[in-house]
């Protein structure tokens, strides 16, 4: 597990801690906690859009039959 060093305000760390203590946790579960949830929508939001594509591209794809033809033949000029 990696460490990380943060500089965060005085203020808000007693605030953030006394919200620690009354949730019988530690500032540090709550950073975890926080950060595994930001990871975690990210997966999810990232996961959503490549099903959208999907989705929208099986709905406009149309079968264009057997390709009867060659490279060539479609860029002769």
């Amino acid at each position: 597990m990696s460490n990380i060093t943060l500089s965060v305000d005085d203020e808000i760390i007693r605030k953030v801690r006394k919200s620690a203590i009354d949730r019988h946790t530690t500032l540090t579960q709550m950073v975890r906690d926080f950060l595994t949830e930001v990871a975690a929508r990210e997966s999810s939001e990232r996961l959503a859009a490549v099903q959208g594509l999907d989705r929208t591209f099986r709905s406009c794809s149309r079968d264009m039959g057997p390709h009867t033809w060659t490279r060539d033949e479609l860029h002769e000029r």
